[in-house]
């Protein structure tokens, strides 16, 4: 699993509820993330943790600051307030269920 890119500048209103971490299975078999927790590093926060999704191999999931999108896996921090800051880049890191750093993203760029 990693860390394919970070929407870090959203486009709707002020909260950016469209910011979107983008994560990808790069593995040959289905991974289940029940768990795993995507983490903004640079500020210790905040977490999402991961429910029970299973991603096939070359899939991808998308974790939204507070959108749901079903058609990327459904995945929201549901939090009112922009998460990745756009004058100063943070990181991004995606933990394991044991909680190992398995990857991390900085940006920009962002997501294409």
């Amino acid at each position: 699993m990693v860390i394919v890119c970070v929407f870090f500048d959203g486009v709707v209103s002020r909260q950016e509820p469209d910011e979107y971490v983008e994560v990808m299975n790069t593995g040959v078999s289905h991974q289940d993330l029940n768990g795993w927790r995507l983490v903004d590093v640079s500020d210790e926060g905040p977490t999402f943790t991961f429910p029970a999704i299973v991603v096939p191999a070359g899939g991808r999931v998308r974790v939204y600051t507070n959108e749901v999108h079903e058609d990327w896996g459904g995945l929201s921090y549901g939090r009112g307030t922009a998460i990745w800051s756009n004058s100063q880049p943070d990181i991004a890191g995606l933990y394991d269920g044991a909680g190992t750093l398995v990857s991390t993203k900085t940006y920009p760029p962002g997501c294409p």
